[in-house]
């Protein structure tokens, strides 16, 4: 089970393309740049926290944005899975499926101790070039999105 992270404020977000939800086909990292991206990791789909944290970004999406950002999930749970959880809670933002943990373990969030590897819940927090801004290594899901959105407007006013 990795703890230290591999990227770092600063750093390029990897090239990465995995499965997305609900836009069928895949995705490459790069092809969220242009805007800012809120791109969260997060162990499982429709678990108690998993679903606070997504249901947060869910509320909140119409001011991030306003703010010019994008928000884009990240877990090691199938597309179909991803279909599910979407569809369930209204989600109004993409889901990526990395199960091989191809993104996850170039970020360093990618827990691998146990029969059915999961993400780490950190988010990245990645200007419009695609550099890493802002780390959130501890995240609490009942208030991360408004720390989001905060943090997203002192960005944009420097």
């Amino acid at each position: 089970m990795s703890t230290a992270l591999l990227i770092k404020e600063g750093d390029k977000l990897p090239e990465v393309e995995l499965e997305s939800y609900p836009a069928a086909g895949k995705k490459k990292t790069s092809e969220f740049r242009g805007k800012w991206l809120v791109l969260y990791f997060y162990p499982r789909d429709d678990t108690p926290g998993c679903t606070k944290e997504a249901c947060g970004f869910r509320d909140t999406i119409s001011e991030i944005a306003k703010l010019g950002a994008n928000v884009v999930g990240v877990s090691t749970d199938s597309v179909d899975s991803h279909r599910r959880f979407h569809e369930k809670y209204s989600l109004n933002f993409p889901l990526l499926s990395d199960p091989e943990g191809k993104l996850g373990r170039e970020i360093g969030v990618l827990n691998e101790g146990s029969s059915r590897p999961s993400m780490r819940r950190v988010t990245l927090l990645v200007d419009p070039k695609g550099v890493v801004r802002k780390i959130y290594p501890k995240v609490d899901p009942t208030v991360h999105s408004d720390e989001v959105v905060r943090d997203l407007k002192k960005f944009i006013a420097s």
